[in-house]
């Protein structure tokens, strides 16, 4: 055609008041919703600044909050060789290697299992010694034979020779079967002796115990060097769980050196702990020692 055609609904005159509906628009001309007032750039970044900051420090509160939670439940459930800067010898502790109890022979109970009335300890009693602590040197006299001492050797730490040979008597009637032994000196000049007399059972052994090494103010027999000695009242009572337990301290004046010493029973095996230092012996160690030594006893 050389004309246009008017198409059938004609767009409305300029003129048209403003009150007349306008035709439907296609989805495509849609207007956008209403955009808000324009707010001056300063202050929307302003606004967007502080709505950071608020974040931010939420967050920051909540992972602080969480961290400290977290952080109290693993120091409160922890032992205190595990806590960093709680290190063994900030307190005066020794550095003892970890204790690991010996394998007991095949079919052979523990010494405090309901099978095992007579409380006999069946593993090697060489084996039960506690180990001595880092930076120790070891005291010859206590190596013996292959682990084994003599009665003499154990009876030499009495001051008495009338004890000395009372004592020997004792162990015979009791059924004295074996008597192991270590000792060590620690750079300060700390010397440990330990021994653990094995007799015929567990019943010999606790009578012995409360008959000869159990006093109430102090020890039936006094050691060497400690000729003023009385029961140690400052030892935690939760060390004694579980065994006869007697703990002894030198009164002052010391003589050349402090002896503080303990006798500990667990099923039939008596252990001596014998602990000796010029100027004083640490109270700290010695309670260490009887309580590790208990727990391999146990």
């Amino acid at each position: 055609m050389s004309e246009q055609q008017t198409p059938e609904r004609e767009t409305e005159p300029a003129e048209v008041t403003p009150e007349v509906p306008a035709p439907p628009a296609a989805a495509s001309e849609i207007p956008p919703p209403p955009v808000a007032p324009e707010v001056p750039a300063a202050s929307a970044a302003k606004s967007r600044r502080r709505l950071w900051s608020v974040l931010r420090w939420t967050a920051a509160v909540l992972v602080f909050a969480a961290t400290g939670a977290a952080t109290a439940y693993g120091v409160t459930g922890m032992e205190r060789d595990d806590v960093p800067g709680l290190a063994t010898r900030s307190d005066g502790r020794w550095e003892y290697p970890q204790i690991v109890r010996p394998p007991l022979p095949a079919g052979r109970p523990g010494p405090t299992a309901d099978r095992n009335p007579a409380l006999v300890h069946y593993a090697d009693l060489r084996k039960l010694v506690l180990p001595a602590p880092k930076g120790a040197k070891a005291d010859p006299k206590l190596v013996g034979d292959h682990g084994w001492v003599k009665p003499e050797v154990y009876l030499a730490e009495y001051a008495s020779e009338t004890d000395r040979d009372m004592l020997k008597t004792v162990l015979v009637d009791a059924g004295l079967r074996h008597i192991a032994a270590r000792g060590w000196t620690m750079p300060d000049g700390t010397r440990t002796r330990i021994y653990l007399l094995q007799l015929e059972n567990g019943r010999a052994a606790d009578g012995l115990q409360r008959s000869e090494f159990s006093g109430f103010n102090e020890p039936p027999h006094l050691l060497r060097g400690s000729p003023a000695t009385k029961m140690d009242q400052s030892f935690p009572e939760s060390a004694s769980k579980g065994v006869v337990l007697s703990t002894y301290v030198e009164t002052k004046p010391y003589g050349a050196e402090q002896v503080r010493h303990a006798y500990l029973t667990s099923g039939d095996v008596i252990a001596l702990i014998v602990q000796s230092r010029k100027g004083g012996a640490e109270q700290i160690p010695f309670q260490q020692t009887v309580v590790l030594q208990r727990q391999l006893l146990d």
